[in-house]
């Protein structure tokens, strides 16, 4: 399997964390870390797998970082490459607007048929999602203010899938 490069967006450290945790099931030595303040489009584009982090800001935000870079992913050519995705959200505060940034990522990615990592929605509680589609999330779903006890093993089952669908 090719490198895998990692780039999140974190402002209090969670998806941060989220994401080293996901480079250490991979194994450093197959996943470069990158926090898009000081990623370029560039970075992105010399990976063939790549994953975005983001966590849910406000009703349904991207965090700041992925708000100032989205329209640069258009200088991407994803053809050839696979994203998988990943977001955190808080489904108790927010079950109205839940990982609704994970959403909207997705759904300003300039290709979604490059994405892979979805994941099912069976054992959260919310009432409404954008990254919802067809009854699964469009990438990995953590809540580390509900649901911490989970993520360690989501994570690392996620990871098992994306071993899958990046080869």
């Amino acid at each position: 399997m090719e490198t895998i490069g990692i780039f999140y967006g974190s402002t209090y450290g969670m998806t941060e964390r989220s994401a080293r945790q996901i480079q250490e099931n991979f194994g450093k030595e197959n996943a470069q870390l990158f926090n898009l303040k000081d990623a370029t489009i560039d970075d992105m584009k010399k990976f063939k797998n790549l994953i975005f982090g983001t966590s849910a800001w406000g009703i349904g935000e991207m965090q700041d970082e992925w708000e100032m870079a989205i329209d640069s992913l258009s200088n991407i050519n994803f053809e050839g490459k696979k994203v998988a995705l990943f977001g955190l959200g808080d489904q108790k505060e927010y079950p109205e607007s839940f990982v609704d940034g994970l959403g909207t990522l997705y759904c300003r990615l300039p290709d979604k048929s490059c994405v892979v990592g979805f994941w099912p929605v069976d054992g959260y509680d919310y009432y409404f999602s954008l990254a919802d589609k067809d009854g699964k999330f469009v990438g990995l779903v953590l809540d580390d203010h509900n649901q911490e006890e989970f993520s360690k093993q989501r994570i690392s089952d996620w990871v098992k899938q994306l071993k899958e669908e990046f080869i």
